[in-house]
Parts: C-alpha cells; sequence; structure tokens
C-alpha cells in the first residue's frame, strides 16, 4: 500500500482552508477599517459638510488624467452660510429624501442605483441647470414641480414626487456636498458648468 502525500492529505487542505479564511478575516477587519477612515465626511477625500458654504468645481489633473474637486472661495448654498451642525443636519436631511424617495429607482449616486436616468454624483455641477447665479432655484423649482421644466421635456420624465420646498432644498444641499468628493473621475466625461466670474 503506498504511503499518502502530505500535501494531498485531508488534514493538510482543512488546516490550511482554517488559516487561510482566518487570515483573510484578519485583513477584511483591517480593510474595514483603512476604508472608513478614507470615506467619512470630514477627510482628504470627503469634505466636511460645511463645504456646501463654498463654490465647488472641478479642474482637470495630469497627474491623475482626470478632473478633480475644487473647493474655492465661499458661496453659501441658498446664501447663508451654516455651521457645521447645521451643514450636517441639512445635508442628511437631503440623503433622507433621496432614500424616501427611491430616487435610486432610477437614478444612480456615485454608480449605485438605477441607470435609467442620469447619475447624479455631479448633479449640483450640471451645465443643464443654466448659470450658477440661478442654478440653485431652477433646482429646488424642478424637485417640487418637475413636470412643467426643460430638463423633463427631453428623454425620461421624472414623476412628480410630492417634494416639499424644505425636502427640495436638502436635496440640493445633499447634491452639492456629494460633488464635493472625490470620486476618481467618475462618472468619466463629465462636464462641469462654467463657473468663473
Amino acid at each position: 500500500m503506498e504511503a499518502e502525500n502530505w500535501w494531498s492529505s485531508q488534514s493538510f487542505w482543512r488546516k490550511s482552508a482554517i488559516w487561510i479564511t482566518a487570515g483573510m478575516a484578519v485583513v477584511l477587519i483591517f480593510l474595514t477599517f483603512d476604508t472608513l477612515a478614507q470615506i467619512s465626511a470630514g477627510t482628504k477625500r470627503v469634505p466636511a459638510y460645511s463645504v456646501i458654504n463654498n463654490r465647488i468645481s472641478y479642474v482637470f489633473d495630469e497627474k491623475r488624467n482626470f478632473q478633480v474637486p475644487v473647493i474655492g472661495q465661499e458661496e453659501p448654498l441658498f446664501g447663508k452660510k451654516l455651521t457645521e451642525e447645521e451643514a450636517e443636519a441639512m445635508v442628511s436631511h437631503g440623503k433622507l429624501t433621496v432614500q424616501a424617495k427611491n430616487c435610486m429607482n432610477c437614478h444612480s449616486i456615485l454608480g449605485n442605483g438605477a441607470y435609467y436616468a442620469p447619475d447624479l454624483t455631479k448633479a449640483w455641477l450640471d451645465p443643464w441647470w443654466g448659470s450658477k447665479e440661478i442654478r440653485e432655484a431652477q433646482m429646488v423649482a424642478f424637485l417640487m414641480n418637475p413636470q412643467d421644466r426643460l430638463h423633463n421635456a427631453l428623454g425620461r420624465k421624472m414623476p412628480n414626487l410630492g417634494i416639499t420646498e424644505e425636502e427640495a432644498k436638502a436635496t440640493v444641499a445633499f447634491l452639492k456636498w456629494m460633488s464635493s468628493i472625490d470620486t476618481n473621475g467618475f462618472p468619466y466625461n463629465f462636464k462641469p458648468m462654467d463657473q468663473e466670474n
């Protein structure tokens, strides 16, 4: 009778599977904590909520070969500078509104969601809103009553979701904050509105 090779024994493979699984669990735990440190609001790639008090624009970065967000001069949302707590509350309310109205059934944010309607990651800077002077009012009016707006005359139609003015303003705050996130150039081929004075 021939002796079993060590590398083909069930015991070896069982022990190997246990060690590899345990090792990968440790790596996964490490990566989870590292990722949370990278994607939390107030970090280098994800600005604090109070960024909605500033101009957000994009410039092409030659080294990275895509557009990156630039936080510019003070330009408060709806003309009122908010504290960090007020900004967080407003952005959080906007995020909850986006979730409650099931926006991701049609739209995507950061690549997650549906692809029936446009990606909202950089919607704040979409040239379709017109100039930066009328953008806020245009966005709020569209969210509250989309059926009568030019944006809805082209392609797919957004239904009236019964969004209140407070919810619309909070959603705009959420979208402005989203546009400040460094997404490594996603969505690609995005052309932001011109915001030069």
